[in-house]
């Protein structure tokens, strides 16, 4: 059986440690001057070289060269055999497994006994979070005073779950996800000593795919060399389920010209490929970070072709930054979304059609309006009565739909918010005696405003939202309020995002700007 490659490649002295070298310079400073710690906590993302690390301190403080500095040798008896897995005196324990606090009285026991073979028994616990709160109380005294002759090396990546009482017993040390250079650099060394031809796009696809984890870049380089051919951008793309760069640009591109139609079409081509939904959320969500950085002039930090950098250039001078992180946050959500299998591009399709209304509403005067059928594009234009200034001055960016929310009997029109409150139970109840379905989503909802005749229902979440906007449920409720009212009126849905109770300096608690703020989910941009 073939080794993978990642066991194949696990370094064996420190100068093979991939991006940590903030830890391996200490480490190897503490050995050379015979200054190592009793107990140390290494802690980070997955396969960034904790488990690694503490087997190349393992062979260190147990290396038989004479030098100091020259620890690990790689030579010696002992490092020989900590290298394939017969020095007794390395003991590597997976707290996953041995989670009781039983586990750890038997290592406490056990430890007091002399080395086997060398200097210093090593104790290697792996995801040491995973130990029971009984677990961790049995080592602490353990931890703080061991014998002479034993070092314990814990792991884990999740630091926050471990007791403070075991950190402050612990030298700490923090590894961090290596780099997209530093992990193309170490694939294109082991490619080319494995004889794999792989092109330099392919291995920046992986190094990104990757995540910071260098044991998973080594994986997904192995899976790709299986078959034993040359990997090309295509091939990757394929096997890993990813889109094209050419995806993300294009669907940049009807984003910002509002094009919803070609944008969907070209989500559905981009998956029909092969590509996973959520996986090009994530690769778009990065673009556009990756636009962020252009705009606050850290294009350094953007691992990009010259060629690439000049169109994200483009792109990053046509948003704003506030536009950039609401689109960050739309694609965000499609691609954390996990309970849309049964419809799974339905996330993207979503966060596509959001972002065009995100970059149409916090544009200028002259940016591009959606491109819709024109009679959606009426209602949709009618769906947005804009606030008009009070004595305040103030202009409003409302996040939902814009109206004036009538609190007053005496505005000018002939139903109030006031009224629609007074009779919403009776109004619920009507809706009941028709169909329970509909009263349950109404009940799901609050009247938030009036405005000539039409009566605006707010709605938490979406899902709730699109069922009341069905045409069966929307009749029943606009029948019921015509009854109970007195008038025919007209019913519309809006997502609502919260309530803000901290009003600013010299607004009218009880005028239109306090109410947008609070009720409406608005801010103040901009105060003349």
């Amino acid at each position: 059986m073939a080794q993978a490659l990642y066991r194949k490649w696990r370094p064996h002295h420190w100068e093979e440690v991939v991006g940590q070298n903030h830890i391996i310079s200490t480490l190897k400073n503490a050995v050379a001057n015979d200054r190592v710690a009793h107990a140390y906590l290494f802690a980070g993302p997955r396969g960034t070289g904790k488990t690694t690390t503490a087997r190349i301190l393992a062979k260190a403080v147990n290396c038989q060269n004479d030098e100091l500095s020259k620890r690990p040798c790689n030579q010696c008896e002992f490092c020989q055999a900590i290298d394939q897995g017969r020095f007794l005196d390395l003991i590597e324990i997976d707290a996953a497994s041995n989670t009781s606090v039983d586990d750890v009285r038997d290592l406490r026991d056990k430890i007091n006994f002399q080395p086997n073979q060398g200097r210093y028994k090593v104790y290697i616990i792996d995801e040491v979070h995973m130990l029971s709160a009984a677990a961790f109380n049995a080592m602490l005294k353990t931890l703080e005073e061991p014998p002479a002759h034993a070092i314990f090396v814990l792991a884990t990546t999740e630091i926050h779950k471990i007791p403070i009482t075991i950190l402050s017993r612990c030298q700490r040390h923090e590894f961090r996800r290596v780099s997209v250079m530093e992990i193309i650099a170490q694939l294109k060394k082991i490619a080319k000593n494995e004889g794999v031809n792989i092109d330099d796009q392919a291995l920046s696809l992986i190094a990104r795919q990757a995540t910071g984890s260098m044991r998973d870049a080594i994986s997904l380089l192995d899976q790709l060399s299986s078959n034993g051919q040359d990997i090309s951008i295509s091939e990757a793309e394929d096997v890993l389920g990813t889109a094209t760069n050419q995806a993300v640009l294009e669907l940049i591109n009807y984003l910002l010209a509002g094009d919803i139609a070609a944008g969907l079409d070209c989500i559905h081509h981009t998956l029909d490929k092969g590509s996973d939904p959520r996986q090009f959320s994530r690769q778009i969500v990065d673009y556009l970070r990756d636009l962020i950085l252009l705009r606050s002039n850290n294009g350094d930090l953007v691992d990009e072709t010259s060629e690439m950098k000049t169109e994200m250039a483009s792109h990053s001078r046509q948003m704003e930054m506030a536009q950039l992180i609401s689109l960050i946050q739309c694609f965000t959500r499609a691609a954390n979304e996990t309970h849309a299998t049964w419809q799974p591009a339905l996330p993207l399709e979503l966060a596509l059609i959001e972002g065009i209304y995100i970059l149409n509403k916090e544009s200028s005067q002259n940016a591009i309006q959606p491109k819709l059928p024109a009679s959606d594009h009426k209602n949709w234009l009618q769906k947005q009565p804009e606030l008009k200034p009070e004595k305040e001055n103030a202009v409003l960016a409302n996040k939902t739909t814009h109206f004036e929310q009538d609190n007053n009997a005496a505005a000018s029109e002939t139903l109030t918010l006031k009224q629609i409150k007074d009779q919403w139970r009776q109004i619920v109840k009507l809706v009941g005696e028709q169909n329970r379905t509909t009263q349950g989503i109404l009940n799901s909802c609050r009247p938030y405003g009036v405005k000539d005749g039409c009566i605006y229902l707010g709605f938490q979440g979406d899902i709730i939202k699109s069922k009341m906007e069905k045409e069966s449920n929307l009749k029943i409720v606009q029948d019921a309020f015509s009854r109970v009212l007195g008038m025919e009126v007209t019913i519309r849905c809006m997502l609502i995002s919260g309530q803000k109770d901290n009003l600013p300096p010299d607004v009218d608690s009880d005028g239109m700007v306090a109410t947008a703020l609070r009720d409406l989910g608005g801010e103040i941009v901009d105060v003349q």
